[in-house]
């Protein structure tokens, strides 16, 4: 699965990062298999991965990876609006990341440094 003692939840951040063969990307692959990312942050991938690059069947091809994609429900729902609560200032696909490590006891993988100094109660790894 991974290195981690725990699951693998993948950020967009870090999942464009290993797209985009930025630094990190390495890092990322030791995650894939098993990984677990929220299809909110799927969307933010397809997003943004769609303004450089033809993306037609790329969830397919991520899943191929070994990354499995979680709806976004309604108990995920619930955690993501009371991580705005505690004032953390974060956009809501960052917090549907971290909702769904919370909800499945998992570490969080991004590349955004802030996460790391925020105390959610949800193990975060920074990969750059």
């Amino acid at each position: 699965m991974t290195d981690l003692d725990q699951l693998a939840v993948l950020d967009a951040s870090a999942l464009l990062a290993l797209l985009q063969e930025e630094r990190g990307a390495d890092e990322v692959e030791l995650f894939l298999d098993g990984a677990l990312m929220s299809c909110v942050n799927l969307s933010e991938v397809l997003q943004k991965a769609g303004q450089c690059a033809q993306i037609e069947g790329l969830e397919y091809d991520l899943q191929a990876l070994g990354i499995a994609f979680r709806p976004f429900d309604v108990e995920t729902a619930r955690s993501t609006a009371g991580m705005w609560s505690r004032g953390t200032g974060l956009s809501l696909g960052d917090r549907a990341c971290l909702a769904l490590a919370e909800q499945v006891g998992g570490t969080a993988i991004t590349t955004e440094r802030r996460w790391g100094a925020l105390d959610l109660g949800v193990d975060v790894r920074v990969i750059r």
